[in-house]
């Protein structure tokens, strides 16, 4: 976690953290989630004053293709609704190219399989999902300040993640390579599959960098908050 201005951005791994990065930013980087929402909330405390969800996402609308930007129109938790702010969304929309609107589900673990996203897709209409997006909404609702959501398509709803990948993600959101190369030698049919999720995960992280560089310094945030942000 870095220190930095009023304006916090929450990724889950940190090769994200990195791409976020920037001066007057607070970037928390949640790995496995288990701590965001006390950390978030004591970043609350602190002053922070808006915060965003930056990151990639497993996708669940079938037409989404790898790279696709989802920007948030509501964060979905279980029975729990929690929308992002309007104005904020649609600068996110306004600025990256090729951005669709529309609601994001939040879970606690990975959803790997078709089956699991067909299902989730089906029950709740969500475009994408992650595993940070519903506590960082939950957390930003608590305090009463705005919140947004920035989630790209790595994984579409079409394809499996190979427990390869799965293997390869430690709980502070880096890469275990050597637990993905062991991975691999038990289950050597699935370099294919790691290969093409190679391929889906270089197509999101270019549409991050992308989408990094359009947004500017506060990451298209509305003049609502430009007062607090400038004066960190």
């Amino acid at each position: 976690m870095a220190s930095g201005g009023q304006l916090i951005v929450v990724v889950g791994l940190a090769f994200e953290a990195r791409i976020a990065a920037g001066p007057g930013i607070r970037v928390i980087c949640s790995g496995d989630g288990r701590d965001l929402a006390l950390s978030l909330s004591r970043a609350c405390i602190e002053g922070c004053r808006s915060v965003i969800s930056f990151g990639v996402a497993g996708g669940l609308d079938p037409g989404l293709r790898p790279g696709t930007c989802v920007v948030g129109s509501a964060i979905l938790c279980g029975m729990t609704r929690l929308a992002t702010d309007h104005e904020w969304s649609q600068r996110l929309l306004q600025t990256i190219p090729g951005a669709v609107h529309g609601m994001i589900a939040g879970v606690p673990a990975p959803i790997a399989h078709p089956e699991a996203k067909r299902a989730l897709y089906t029950k709740t209409g969500a475009m994408a999902v992650d595993m940070e997006s519903h506590i960082v909404g939950a957390v930003a609702a608590a305090h009463g300040i705005p919140f947004a959501a920035i989630r790209v398509i790595t994984d579409p709803a079409v394809r499996s993640l190979p427990k390869s990948a799965l293997a390869a993600m430690r709980p502070d959101g880096t890469t275990d390579i050597a637990a993905m190369l062991r991975s691999i030698m038990k289950q050597p049919r699935e370099v294919p599959a790691l290969l093409r999720t190679a391929l889906d995960a270089r197509a999101a992280r270019t549409t991050l960098l992308r989408g990094r560089a359009l947004l500017g310094p506060r990451l298209g945030l509305p003049d609502f908050a430009k007062l607090e942000f400038e004066l960190t």
